[in-house]
């Protein structure tokens, strides 16, 4: 029998109790439980409870960090140094709630702490099983985020009937009955398909669905049907008879415009007073005026950019989740539409720079891993400096502007990374002393929030606003400080640095209007209603390059609904 059921049925009753929200999806994936979830945690934030999330991820990995982005997306990083899977940071950019590593657990991580204690004897004995060991360490994992919380909503990835999430399903199952059924309610997730032959919606998907939900022991207490268009009463209906759920909690989960749009969306289907009458929550109206200034920031901008994004992930934007959002919110703190050209840098060391980038009003290198692109950065960054175009380079961009900077400026023929090329006479970029002994790969890295002080008078302080900061890291090689000296003397300035180990995380360029790099990742803690100071900054001098440039918006920006992705010829297009 699980502990967790004698133990807190024992327990003498109390006042106020954590309410549970668990979140599942049927059908196909990628329908959007990460954003339902995180639109659902602000819109009861916006009531004035207190909230946090949780991630339940079925895979065997022990965190995405080792996952390739091709196959997972982002990997997202948290202040205490979580790699974590990207629906975290939906999570962060819809609430003020914190995320840390103990907001995601994955089957491998689960498994991994039955197996260490049932090593270390903690067990007593017993033959250690799914039920109910590997199921009460879930539920475990569950309660450490009930503390101080007035909801936990807890999404659990993949699609109902994979074999991989059934101990996670048993386990939320249980919760209903540890907890009290006011306490906990199941929200399912699932496709109404419009078939365009028939010219009708289809139910048929939703109810079986249900049905292997029904048959793992969850009878969900309301549907989100994602479509896209409005399900009429008359199909609301019919799902809730043949689903046994109640007529008024079957919602419309539509296609919206802008990812902001769906809190304001789920509010006016009712979403948010139903799961409150369900828990029996009582609490003040949300106020969403600041979705409503976001939505149509987003929706009716007065100007426009174009950004080139220059990576080797480019083909599957899911990569660059936390950068493509970070930059719409710096769109938004500029009244501004930012329309994004994602520019595979081999293409560049194909076509040439001045081809692929002569239409961009700034140019951004992201992060990566990997020798390969590299010389495309570098040559998108010398473009950006010959020709004095906004640049921004984030983690390797920063490692690659140091590394053009030094070949081209500094005389450093052969300058490189030694992640690149162990030969190079010049390494401009190499490994942190600590790191060079490590050969695990997971959570070795240079991990979560560091501080760093900005020089006084630098752009980095002016465009922050402050000198002393706090950024998140992921990344193994630093510049170089043998040859910060070189770099400084002509041109390249060191203007924010983690005192404590000594090491460069801002750089910037003399002279140029507007060219700034990062050793950290800014993007994870920008919001659509608070912009990071450097996404913020960088549109801004892009609007600037643009009025310098006199360009006219260009026909297929015109008619774009922010921000339009245009991915390079050739690309394949991922599918869900």
């Amino acid at each position: 029998m699980s502990a967790f059921r004698t133990e807190r049925r024992s327990d003498p009753a109390r006042g106020k109790r954590t309410k549970f929200i668990f979140v599942t999806g049927g059908v196909v994936s990628s329908l959007g439980k990460g954003l339902s979830s995180a639109s659902l945690g602000a819109l009861l934030e916006n009531r004035g409870l207190k909230i946090t999330h949780l991630k339940l991820d079925p895979y065997i990995n022990v965190d995405p960090g080792t996952m390739s982005p091709f196959q997972h997306g982002e990997v997202y990083v948290t202040d205490d140094g979580g790699e974590t899977d990207l629906d975290l940071g939906h999570y962060e950019r819809f609430s003020t709630t914190k995320m840390s590593r103990n907001n995601n657990a994955t089957t491998g991580r689960i498994y991994l702490n039955v197996i260490n204690k049932e090593r270390q004897g903690e067990y007593l004995g017993k033959t250690v099983q799914v039920i109910p060991h590997i199921t009460d360490e879930i539920k475990r994992f569950i309660f450490s985020a009930a503390e101080e919380n007035d909801i936990v909503i807890v999404e659990v990835g993949g699609t109902v009937g994979d074999i991989e999430s059934l101990p996670f399903l048993e386990a939320i199952r249980q919760m209903k009955y540890d907890v009290g059924s006011e306490n906990a309610i199941y929200i399912h997730l699932t496709l109404v398909p419009y078939i365009s032959t028939a010219h009708e919606v289809k139910t048929k998907p939703t109810q079986h669905s249900v049905m292997k939900l029904r048959e793992i022991g969850i009878q969900p207490d309301i549907l989100l049907c994602r479509t896209d268009r409005p399900l009429s009463k008359e199909i609301k209906d019919k799902i809730a008879l043949f689903c046994s759920v109640e007529p008024g909690s079957v919602f419309t989960a539509a296609d919206v415009q802008t990812i902001y749009e769906l809190p304001l969306a789920l509010h006016e289907e009712g979403l948010d007073d139903r799961v409150a009458e369900l828990l029996n929550i009582w609490s003040r109206a949300p106020r969403l005026d600041k979705w409503e200034r976001i939505v149509r920031a987003i929706k009716e901008p007065h100007r426009e950019v174009r950004i080139a994004v220059v990576g080797k992930y480019v083909e599957l934007t899911e990569s660059y989740k936390s950068l493509n959002e970070a930059l719409v919110h710096g769109g938004i703190a500029n009244d501004c539409r930012v329309s994004l050209d994602f520019i595979d840098s081999t293409q560049i060391e194909q076509l040439g720079a001045e081809t692929m980038l002569q239409h961009a009003d700034a140019i951004l290198v992201p992060g990566g891993f990997g020798i390969r692109g590299t010389e495309g950065k570098i040559a998108a960054v010398k473009y950006a400096r010959e020709r004095k175009v906004p640049f921004f380079g984030i983690c390797l961009g920063l490692q690659m502007a140091a590394i053009e900077f030094a070949r081209n400026v500094c005389g450093l023929e052969k300058a490189n990374s030694h992640e690149f090329d162990e030969g190079t006479p010049h390494p401009v970029v190499s490994l942190m002393e600590e790191q060079k002994q490590v050969t695990a790969k997971g959570g070795t890295m240079r991990l979560g929030a560091y501080p760093c002080t900005l020089k006084p008078g630098s752009l980095a302080s002016k465009v922050y606003g402050r000198q002393e900061i706090s950024e998140r890291h992921r990344h193994r090689y630093e510049i170089n400080n043998a040859y910060r000296a070189q770099l400084e003397e002509k041109g390249l300035t060191a203007s924010g640095v983690n005192e404590q180990l000594g090491l460069v995380e801002v750089i910037e360029l003399q002279g140029h209007p507007y060219f700034i790099g990062c050793q950290y990742h800014p993007e994870f803690q920008s919001k659509p209603f608070q912009a990071h100071p450097l996404f913020a900054g960088f549109v801004k001098a892009a609007l600037e390059q643009r009025a310098r440039k006199g360009t006219s918006v260009p026909p297929s920006a015109q008619t774009a609904t922010a921000p339009e992705i245009v991915l390079p010829p050739g690309a394949p297009v991922a599918k869900a």
